[in-house]
């Protein structure tokens, strides 16, 4: 069955969602810390099963045109899901970045991002972070910067609060 529409196969999204859901059961409640990057990496981090399944899903989703649908300054982006309780008050963003530096912004309550280099560019690195999980506390401030070729970076934020610097 061919089918050139950007629909999500069955599952899909649906799929990720669940995926998303099991992970964040395991974090939330958690202080967004040095300890929670380590259990991350360690529990979940390249090369896991759980990472492995992760970049699946969003390879698949970039494919069939519901993961990073939109695009600005170079970087291709889009928020999948809202925060909501299924997903213990995360919001799921996903962005697309290749060689360049995304805009400066704050995270009131912290951010969790997992760093998925593209099989094309195996040395990317998120803020000098090679494959695996990078957590920021409450307060915490970057520019997001993709280095050393291309990445998909899953963003997950308390309650989806950002804020982008003027």
């Amino acid at each position: 069955m061919s089918d050139s529409s950007h629909s999500a196969s069955p599952g899909g999204k649906e799929a990720f969602h669940q995926l998303i859901a099991g992970l964040t059961a395991e974090i939330a409640g958690r202080p967004l810390d040095a300890e929670l990057d380590r259990w991350l990496n360690a529990n979940h981090g390249a090369g896991s099963p759980t990472f492995a399944r992760l970049g699946a899903a969003c390879r698949q989703g970039v494919a069939e045109g519901w993961l990073c649908e939109r695009e600005g300054g170079g970087i291709k982006y889009g928020r999948v899901f809202k925060a909501e309780d299924a997903l213990h008050r995360f919001s799921v963003d996903v962005v697309d970045m290749q060689d360049i530096a995304g805009p400066h912004h704050t995270h009131p309550q912290g951010e969790i991002d997992l760093i998925m280099p593209l099989d094309d560019s195996p040395a990317a690195s998120f803020d000098g972070r090679p494959a695996g999980w990078c957590v920021y506390g409450p307060g915490s401030a970057h520019r997001p910067t993709v280095a050393q070729g291309r990445a998909l970076v899953l963003y997950l934020l308390p309650e989806g609060q950002i804020k982008f610097t003027a």
